[in-house]
């Protein structure tokens, strides 16, 4: 594989290239605050080494796996557990080849960005992934593995990361974080509390669920009034291991703010089971306008992941079960959509609400003009299929001028894949400081305030949002 360009992702004109290559040099190196993601707390836990390069690489990447699957290679063939207990493979080296085969299918993508930035900065590999190549390159992952200096507690030494999230459920007991916390590591890896399974009625076991969560916490979950101090118990227990954040990826941004007589009765009949679609989506957007309140009492930043069609395919589901690459975008409101939550809580700048979106035709429509306004919204940065080069560029271009820099939260990485977080946060720094050089080039900001806001959205800003 050739070297890195060091000039990756900056403009081609000679001025601006120049300009990105000053913002990018005091901030390339800034400690990483991964405040959104999906790293599994147990590696930090155990410290045991990763078991092969294809379950580092491939097993776990729905980027990777999706594309590949695109083509017709079965996610059997690429190890990809099956809900139903079926056959997968489980000969690591078997994967990779197949994954070697088909690595030509993610030229032009991020996810090859990504992981040559893994191979060239975490594995000192110089060759091209191919067939012919394959082996070599299993080898000698597979052997750097076995070293001390690539355990998962040494990597997020080496990656300098400051701050690194997971995402637990409600009734997840944390044991992880626990174990974590006593083990005397100075590594901080926090939670954040993501309740979709028993705020959802459409989550698969969501009667039983409730029946759980009322067991966990001690709280009557057969009324509302207990329904809702169950979420208040929980949110306590999860700040006590490090959380800051909720996050909820409901299918739209949908929020109501009915009266509580109204939403108990509402509640009734979801947890009966008797609630039709529109009745499950409106207990959502309550649920959505009760965190809100919640957040105002115990001060987490309420994170919102809407417009995604999740588990698209149902063969896909039932074989593997959820996450396995078919969300997808939808078309999705806001400016409607919001309007109940932000007339309850929206001036109030003790809230902090931070707004993903998959639909980019609302960036500049919507979202830039909504979180322009309302103190308590803030815009998060592409995700999905957007945390790409062109999706950042495109976000700071249909953003910036009615938003500003400010009511933006810097960058985090949302992923599974541990290696391709420094690559992730490079290419966000890279893209920054290229918008950044244009709007220089171009006389609308001078060079000293590009460089303090280039240090912002790296630094500043997601400590500052997610109360780090």
């Amino acid at each position: 594989m050739p070297k890195l360009d060091p000039d990756r992702l900056f403009p081609v004109d000679a001025r601006s290239r120049s300009l990105a290559r000053d913002l990018y040099g005091p901030i390339k190196d800034l400690p990483i605050i991964s405040p959104h993601g999906h790293t599994d707390p147990r590696w930090f836990a155990e410290n045991h080494a990763f078991a092969d390069p294809a379950q580092l690489f491939v097993v776990p990447d729905h980027y990777v796996f999706r594309m590949l699957f695109s083509q017709g290679v079965p996610l059997e063939k690429l190890g990809v557990p099956r809900a139903d207990g079926g056959a997968v493979e489980t000969d690591g080296r078997k994967i990779w080849r197949l994954f070697a085969e088909h690595y030509y299918l993610l030229r032009g993508t991020p996810s090859s960005l990504w992981i040559d930035h893994a191979f060239a900065e975490v594995f000192g590999i110089e060759d091209r992934l191919s067939p012919a190549t394959a082996d070599r390159i299993y080898d000698h992952i597979a052997d750097c593995l076995t070293q001390p200096a690539y355990r998962p507690r040494a990597l997020f030494e080496r990656f300098n990361i400051e701050v690194i999230a997971t995402t637990e459920g409600p009734l997840d007991d944390l044991r992880w974080h626990r174990m974590i916390r006593e083990s005397g590591w100075a590594g901080r890896v926090i939670t954040a509390y993501r309740p979709d399974s028993v705020v959802d009625p459409d989550f698969p076991g969501f009667a039983a669920k409730l029946d759980r969560f009322g067991e966990i916490t001690g709280e009557d979950c057969s009324t509302w009034e207990g329904y809702l101090d169950a979420h208040r118990n929980r949110r306590v227990w999860f700040k006590g291991f490090g959380a800051t954040s909720s996050d909820h990826g409901h299918p739209n941004a949908r929020t109501e703010n009915l009266p509580q007589s109204d939403a108990a009765a509402l509640f009734a009949k979801v947890r009966a089971g008797k609630a039709d679609a529109n009745e499950s989506d409106a207990f959502r957007g309550q649920m959505l306008t009760e965190m809100g309140r919640m957040s105002l009492e115990d001060g987490l930043v309420l994170q919102i992941h809407p417009g995604s069609w999740r588990n698209h395919n149902p063969g896909v589901l039932q074989q593997f079960g959820r996450d396995k690459g078919f969300d997808l975008p939808m078309r999705t409101d806001y400016v409607r959509a919001l309007k109940p939550l932000l007339d309850a809580y929206g001036t109030d700048p003790r809230l902090s609400v931070i707004l993903f979106s998959l639909d980019e035709t609302t960036q500049s429509r919507e979202l830039a003009p909504l979180a322009g306004v309302y103190p308590a919204l803030k815009l998060g940065p592409p995700w999905w299929f957007f945390d790409s080069p062109e999706g950042m560029r495109r976000f700071r271009e249909n953003t910036t001028e009615t938003a500003g820099f400010y009511n933006t939260v810097g960058f985090n990485d949302d992923t599974r894949a541990f290696c391709s977080i420094p690559a992730r946060h490079d290419v966000a720094r890279r893209v920054d400081c290229a918008y950044l050089a244009g709007l220089v080039a171009t006389g609308r900001l001078d060079a000293d305030a590009a460089i303090e806001v280039a240090h912002d959205l790296t630094y500043r800003l997601v400590k500052q949002a997610y109360r780090l």
